[in-house]
């Protein structure tokens, strides 16, 4: 997808981690920015789609990779 404005590896962070740097890189964007964001910990599969859903970001997808998901946000307002 090139339209991706960032991407955040998280892969080998645990809990909290993986969501506090999405948290902090999403910030600066521009509203509608896509950020792709890797990660392993099992509690990722959780814990990103809670913050989305709790901060208005929008998760279109999570595929899983090599070992690890890859999480696609879209910045809300």
């Amino acid at each position: 997808m090139s339209d991706i404005s960032e991407i955040l590896d998280a892969i080998g962070l645990l809990c909290p981690l993986p969501v506090l740097k999405l948290r902090k890189r999403l910030k600066p964007l521009q509203q509608g920015a896509l950020l792709q964001l890797l990660a392993d910990d099992p509690a990722a599969v959780i814990d990103v789609p809670h913050f989305c859903n709790e901060s208005g970001h929008t998760l279109l997808q999570i595929t899983e990779a090599d070992g690890h998901q890859i999480y696609l946000v879209r910045k809300g307002g």
